[in-house]
C-alpha cells in the first residue's frame, strides 16, 4: 500500500507537471523578449503572448565596435529590465535584423552596420545568454509580428511590404515564412521595376526600392518638379532638408504635386505587386511604414494598377490592407512573435 501511495503520487505529479508546468512555474506569465537591430539604434521589449510590451528600451547599435562588446553591453542593459519585473519566465529570445539569415544565425553583408561583413550573430549571442535564441531579417520578423499580433491572424498566405528608407517584404506560405535554401528569400524591394533605372545603393539599376520607399519618393518628388508646373508648398523646402514624411503630410492635405507623386509610386508598387502574386497567390497584402499615412492617396493607385496588371484567375481576389502594428512598436512584437513561432 505505500508502494501504490508512493507510484500514484509520482502519477499524479507527472500528470501536474504536463498540464500546468513544473511547480517552480506556477503563476509565473510566459514572456518573450524581442530586439529589433537598426543601423543606429537597436530597440528591445518584454512582451506576452497577447502581444503586450511589459517594458521596452533601446540602445545604441554601437556600429563603431565589434558584434561581442555590443551584445555585451546589450546583457548589461537587458538583465535589469528582466529583473524587474516579478513572477515572469524567458521563453526565448527573437532578434531581427538586416541582411540576417534565419538558417546561419548570422548578419551577411548588412550595409549600415560596421561589424564586418560576415558576422556570426547567434554564435557570439550564446557566450553571454543562456535564453534560446532565433535569429531573423526585419522584414520576415515584421511578417510574423503580423501574423501573431496583426491583421494577418489566422491568415496562411500573404505578403508584407514595408516601405521605410529601402523596401522589405516577408513573405508567408501555409503558415511559414519563405526563407529559400540559403535564408535570403523574398527579396521583393530588389527586383526591377524598370530596366536601366534609377541608382540602387546595391548597385543595380531600376530596382523597386528605388522608387517605393522613403527616399524613392523623394527622388520622384525632385523630378516632378522639374518637369511639372503645379504650385505647391514642397517647393520652398530646400533640397537637403525634404523628406518622405514631409510629402506625406503634403498629400494628406491635397498638395497636387504631392498626390502626383503618389499617384507614380503607387503605379510602379500596383504593377509590381501583380507579378508578386503569380508566385504565391496570397489571401492579402499589407503594407506598412510611414507612407502608410498617406492613406487612400497610395492605396488607391496601388489597388488600381495592381488589379489592371494582374493575371485574371487573380482579379479582385488579393487584398490590399494596411499593418495593424502601425500605431504599435512593430520592430519588437515581429522579433517577439519568432519566440512564439520557434519555440512553442
Amino acid at each position: 500500500m505505500q508502494w501504490l501511495s508512493s507510484t500514484t503520487n509520482t502519477f499524479l505529479f507527472l500528470v501536474f507537471s504536463c498540464h500546468f508546468g513544473s511547480f517552480n512555474q506556477i503563476g509565473m506569465k510566459e514572456i518573450a523578449i524581442g530586439i529589433d537591430i537598426g543601423g543606429t539604434n537597436t530597440k528591445f521589449g518584454l512582451v506576452d503572448r497577447s502581444g503586450e510590451i511589459l517594458v521596452q528600451d533601446s540602445i545604441s547599435t554601437m556600429s563603431d565596435c565589434n558584434v561581442k562588446d555590443f551584445i555585451k553591453y546589450l546583457k548589461e542593459k537587458l538583465t535589469p529590465v528582466i529583473e524587474s519585473q516579478d513572477n515572469i519566465t524567458i521563453k526565448g529570445v527573437g532578434i531581427g535584423a538586416p541582411n540576417a539569415n534565419y538558417y546561419k544565425g548570422t548578419i551577411e553583408y548588412a550595409p549600415n552596420i560596421s561589424w564586418g561583413e560576415f558576422i556570426y550573430f547567434k554564435e557570439a549571442f550564446a557566450q553571454y545568454f543562456d535564453y534560446p535564441m532565433v535569429l531573423t531579417n526585419d522584414a520576415n520578423a515584421a511578417a510574423l509580428g503580423e501574423m501573431v499580433y496583426g491583421n494577418a491572424q489566422g491568415m496562411d498566405d500573404f505578403i508584407l511590404i514595408t516601405l521605410g528608407t529601402g523596401l522589405g517584404s516577408g513573405i508567408v506560405v501555409n503558415g511559414k515564412v519563405v526563407y529559400g535554401h540559403d535564408g535570403f528569400a523574398g527579396e521583393l524591394g530588389h527586383t526591377k521595376a524598370k530596366p536601366d533605372g534609377r541608382l540602387c545603393g546595391c548597385g543595380r539599376r531600376g530596382c523597386l526600392e528605388t522608387y517605393v520607399s522613403a527616399t524613392g519618393l523623394v527622388r520622384t518628388i525632385f523630378k516632378l518638379m522639374a518637369e511639372e508646373t503645379d504650385p505647391s508648398d514642397l517647393r520652398q523646402v530646400p533640397f537637403d532638408q525634404l523628406t518622405a514624411k514631409m510629402i506625406t503630410e503634403a498629400a494628406t492635405k491635397e498638395d497636387p504635386l504631392a498626390i502626383k507623386a503618389f499617384e507614380y509610386t503607387g503605379k510602379i508598387l500596383g504593377e509590381n505587386l501583380a507579378d508578386s502574386v503569380l508566385h504565391t497567390s496570397p489571401e492579402a497584402i499589407f503594407l506598412f511604414g510611414g507612407l502608410v499615412r498617406a492613406g487612400e492617396y497610395l492605396f488607391t493607385p496601388t489597388k488600381k494598377y495592381m488589379e489592371k496588371s494582374i493575371f485574371k484567375m487573380f482579379k479582385n481576389k488579393v487584398k490590399l490592407l494596411p499593418s495593424g502594428l502601425m500605431d504599435k512598436n512593430a520592430a519588437v512584437l515581429g522579433a517577439s512573435a519568432l519566440v512564439w513561432k520557434e519555440f512553442d
